[in-house]
Parts: C-alpha cells; structure tokens; sequence
C-alpha cells in the first residue's frame, strides 16, 4: 500500500516538476502557476522517492 503511494507521489510529483518548469522557461500549459507547479513537484518528487527508498511494504499473513 505504501509503495503504491509512494509510486503516485513520484509520479504525480515529475508531471507537476516538468510542467512548472516548462512554465517558468516557455509556454505555459496550464492556468496555475508555474512557481507553484515547480515547487510543488520539487515535494512531492522527493516525497515519493524517500518512501520508496526507506519504507518497505510487510507481507500480509
């Protein structure tokens, strides 16, 4: 379950990075901020690797 999550973040947290940051240098694809989406992205993409990197999923019994 944590891992699935885990996998959303990161996920979740590239688009929003690679979207800010087309933002800020080009063209803006979407009506919000481009800092915002950036910075955003930045937490949740390390969000979601930390969890993938130190929390482990315990096999049900």
């Amino acid at each position: 379950m944590i891992r699935i999550l885990a996998l959303i973040l990161t996920i979740g947290g590239m688009v929003a990075l690679i979207l800010g940051v087309l933002g800020i240098f080009g063209n803006n694809f979407v009506a919000l901020s481009p800092w915002a989406l950036t910075i955003l992205g930045g937490i949740f993409f390390l969000a979601g690797v930390s969890m993938l990197k130190y929390r482990k999923d315990k096999p049900a019994n």
